[in-house]
């Protein structure tokens, strides 16, 4: 019960973050935290193959975040 409670708050935050992602890019870095979370999730409920696909969006989710940072610098 407490591993679907978790899941389940991951796959919604991550959403919720993914929707957000357009307002700043703090919610791209949040949307990978979600899948991080989610990935987590997937393991741990022995379906590996969502835990894989949820690792590579958190990359990917990372890489995004680190290219929107340095792509758009703050102005001074």
């Amino acid at each position: 019960m407490v591993l679907t409670i978790f899941g389940i708050s991951a796959l919604t935050f991550m959403m919720v973050m993914y929707a957000l992602e357009r307002r700043n890019a703090r919610f791209v870095l949040a949307f990978a935290l979600g899948c991080a979370l989610s990935s987590t999730y997937g393991f741990l409920s022995k379906a590996w193959p969502f835990g894989v696909v949820e690792g590579i969006w958190t990359l990917l989710a990372v890489w995004r975040w680190w290219h929107e940072r340095h792509a758009h610098p703050r102005a001074a």
